[in-house]
């Protein structure tokens, strides 16, 4: 993708999943990586070692990498976090929220202390790191790109999930917000929006019966990989996304497209 080599690249919850392929992807683009984790340094250590393995397969690529822990939800971390990215690479560039967790429980039933958590994660989180970015981005003067990690259920009702639609949702008019509200200073605010994603937050996603399942509700009968997200998240912080500011780019092999309606049914 052109322009993204040499850049500056932040990655929330990328020591799995559809971060860790970010990761793995823009360190392939040449771009430097810092990969966030909450809780296993372990295997925020094997992404580094991923993402620095896959660029070396690049003739003439060469990143810069560091592993820094922070709690997204929490004020005192996030800055922590950016200080020591700012330390270590001299600025930053792109901001992936990516770092986002899921509950099951009825509505009616689930405890506010769960969706608390959930919201605390996937939007407050997301909004104190793009806060921080944004504030670095009018300081130097420089243009930035947030990408933020939506999902399908910004658009889509997801029936015992009430608090991570909620999240998603406030998440769509977030990057919306800020992509209007900063345009004009050259900073581009998008989301990806996976869909049904073989990735570990997924415990379907190692049984087979399960994976066909969701497959079949879905209009190209497979389920998405992380590898296709981080494309779709390369493509928008490229040069190539240029003019694309406050969208949601949906991966999801036509979940969105109400699939229901496949077979005329009025």
């Amino acid at each position: 993708m052109q322009g993204l080599k040499g850049k500056n690249v932040l990655i929330t919850g990328a020591s799995t999943g559809i971060g860790r392929a970010i990761a793995i992807r823009f360190a392939k683009e040449g771009a430097n990586v810092a990969i966030n984790y909450y809780s296993s340094e372990a295997e925020a250590r094997e992404t580094q070692d991923l993402a620095e393995a896959a660029c070396s397969e690049i003739q003439g690529c060469g990143v810069e990498s560091i592993v820094v822990q922070a709690d997204v939800s929490q004020a005192a971390d996030v800055d922590r976090m950016f200080d020591r990215v700012y330390s270590e690479f001299g600025g930053l560039d792109i901001l992936i929220n990516n770092a986002g967790i899921q509950m099951e429980g009825a509505s009616h039933e689930i405890e506010v202390s769960q969706i608390d958590k959930m919201i605390a994660t996937n939007l407050r989180g997301a909004y104190l790191c793009a806060r921080k970015a944004i504030q670095h981005f009018l300081a130097k003067q420089q243009p930035g790109i947030i990408i933020n990690d939506s999902s399908v259920h910004e658009m889509i009702p997801r029936p015992k999930y009430v608090g991570y639609t909620i999240s998603k949702s406030g998440l769509e008019g977030m990057t919306r917000t800020l992509a209007l509200e900063y345009a004009r200073h050259g900073i581009r605010v998008n989301s990806i929006g996976p869909g049904a994603t073989a990735t570990p937050i997924n415990d379907w996603a190692t049984d087979p019966q399960a994976r066909q399942e969701i497959a079949d509700q879905i209009p190209m009968g497979r389920v998405g990989q992380p590898e296709e997200m981080a494309a779709a998240a390369a493509f928008l912080a490229s040069d190539e996304a240029a003019y694309i500011t406050g969208q949601t780019l949906f991966i999801d092999g036509g979940l969105t497209l109400f699939p229901s309606f496949r077979t005329p049914w009025t």
